[in-house]
């Protein structure tokens, strides 16, 4: 059997919209017909697991069916624990998705270096940027990669030395409707130099709405569009964001999972 696809969603900052992508991500492939196990890494929050819980809530009390992945959460500091449950998993699912903690972990760097696809999302501000890239301030070009580059670049040497896999980073970028246009031209050219540098793809995210605020205590996600309710012009939009989203992403059965929903 082909080893699972692993998917982690990290990012040191919080507030990114990394947990929403996330269920959305996994909520996505299992919508395709994928076998998906999903982990939520951060025991303190668990805004991940939180989120598939209140979805199995809403199965129940409105009596409907929906697609959910497999998920549990890893409560530990010891590195091999999550190591020998990707192991697992390995031989029981195709993709495995991987919510992690809004800071430095060490079962978040384990999770990295065992990445096939690593998804930083950022908000669309040089608050965000500098998470990766340390920007001059008078010509909004990057100095020079940030520490968590750095670190994602120890994960994907790690990974080569391993298995000679490699390790897709891939940037996120979500949309904060306050900004204006020239700032976002700004983070946009810093993202592209950067990129180049240091080795990752820009794929366009999810815009800020209301609407992800919204689904959370439901547990659903804009895919589960028959049971919102009132739907509007705003929810259809953002169905075709996620869409974009989860294809730019290049998972194996992209043109299914794009589909979906």
């Amino acid at each position: 059997m082909t080893k699972a696809h692993l998917i982690v969603f990290a990012n040191e900052k919080g507030g990114s919209g990394k947990s929403t992508t996330a269920v959305h991500t996994a909520v996505a492939l299992a919508t395709a017909g994928r076998s998906v196990a999903a982990i939520d890494l951060d025991a303190r929050q668990r805004t991940f697991a939180r989120y598939l819980e209140n979805r199995g809530e809403t199965e129940r009390r409105r009596g409907i069916s929906l697609f959910t992945p497999s998920f549990e959460t890893i409560d530990s500091q010891d590195p091999a624990v999550i190591e020998q449950r990707i192991d697992t998993l390995s031989r029981e699912v195709e993709f495995i998705v991987v919510d992690t903690p809004g800071r430095d972990d060490p079962l978040a760097r384990a999770a990295m270096q065992r990445a096939d696809t690593l998804v930083t999302p950022i908000n669309d501000s040089f608050v965000d940027l500098d998470l990766i890239g340390q920007v001059d301030p008078e010509k909004y070009t990057i100095r020079r990669p940030s520490f968590y580059a750095e670190l994602v670049w120890d994960a994907r040497k790690v990974r080569a030395r391993t298995d000679g896999g490699t390790v897709d980073w891939v940037v996120l970028r979500n949309r904060l409707q306050h900004l204006e246009a020239r700032n976002m031209r700004r983070v946009a050219a810093a993202l592209g130099e950067l990129s180049k540098r240091v080795g990752f793809r820009v794929i366009p995210g999810l815009s800020e709405r209301v609407i992800y605020r919204e689904l959370f205590p439901k547990g659903l996600t804009l895919l589960d569009i028959e049971h919102l309710g009132d739907v509007g012009i705003g929810h259809v939009a953002a169905r075709q964001e996620l869409r974009e989203m989860v294809s730019g992403l290049e998972l194996p059965a992209t043109a299914e999972v794009a589909m979906a929903g």
